[in-house]
């Protein structure tokens, strides 16, 4: 049980690498709120490090997420703070020799927070700006942090939360062509040592993971809109109290999203993704609906 439990480690250490994020630095007028509602399932293989005596490696996972956002005026630019608490559970499976193991969890995960700011293309605008602006080349940074809060346990290989922090810093580029829209981002996770990892005295460290991100999308009309997305990412080796694991990441993502209009102040977005290739970590197919109100 133990050995098959080190799927859920992969899964864990590649989920923000895997993210597919449309539209990620749209403008918004200053003081715009927004609550987003969010589920997640996603089933596959998992490709473990070849040195582990594990085969057909399946998972599922789902998770609840709970996001509020606002956005504020930062040195005259349009800037964006966005917090994400989710509630995950799911189950991994593998072969052990002649023996099938399995492990599942439940509860919360790390949440995240996200810092994002328009350098360019969208300065900081009232709602009656905003509505005469032009549509315009935007670029942006953004950094998202991952606090060590999730459900952990040192003497459990299985853990929802990673016992440690996590940063993502990222540059994003959105090019407006009549309805269309081209986003691209490029980003550098990176991630503190776990001092506590299984069976509670081990260091666990793992290499900075570099992901790159493509989007189009097509707006059909106001508030609804369709994209194809794709994401590349590659490192993330890990260590194990100074030994090197044969689980550095090179893989693919492909994936589409729609969003459509609920009203007023409300929209409903379905997004679907799943592995092209994928050399280490969780093959997945991945299916998110999420409901957003503002206000």
């Amino acid at each position: 049980m133990l050995r098959a439990a080190v799927i859920s480690l992969l899964i864990v250490s590649s989920a923000s690498a895997q993210d597919l994020e449309p539209r990620a630095y749209s403008p918004s007028p200053i003081g715009t709120n927004f609550v987003v509602i969010s589920a997640t399932r996603s089933a596959g293989g998992v490709f473990t490090d070849p040195s582990l005596p594990i085969t057909n490696v399946d998972a599922t996972t789902g998770a609840l997420g709970l996001a509020y956002g606002h956005t504020f005026e930062l040195f005259g630019r349009q800037a964006l703070i966005l917090g994400v608490l989710p509630v995950a559970w799911g189950e991994a499976s593998g072969d052990i020799g002649e023996q099938r193991r399995t492990a599942s969890r439940r509860g919360l995960a790390d949440p995240r927070v996200r810092l994002s700011v328009i350098l360019k293309g969208s300065p900081a605008m009232t709602r009656e700006e905003f509505a005469r602006a032009p549509r315009r080349t935007l670029v942006g940074v953004s950094l998202t942090a991952a606090p060590p809060l999730g459900q952990y346990d040192s003497a459990k290989l299985v853990n929802l939360g990673s016992n440690r922090w996590s940063f993502k810093p990222e540059i994003g580029l959105s090019q407006p062509a009549g309805r269309w829209t081209i986003d691209v981002y490029a980003a550098l996770l990176l991630f503190t040592s776990n001092d506590s990892f299984y069976p509670g005295a081990s260091v666990r460290r793992q290499d900075p993971i570099v992901a790159l991100q493509s989007h189009l999308s097509y707006t059909v009309a106001r508030r609804c809109w369709v994209s194809v997305n794709g994401t590349w990412y590659t490192g993330g080796r890990t260590s194990i109290d100074g030994v090197d694991k044969a689980d550095l990441q090179r893989n693919t993502r492909l994936g589409a999203t729609v969003a459509i209009p609920a009203g007023a102040r409300q929209s409903i977005k379905v997004a679907y993704s799943g592995g092209a290739t994928t050399r280490i970590g969780a093959d997945f197919r991945t299916i998110t609906l999420a409901w957003q109100i503002v206000f």
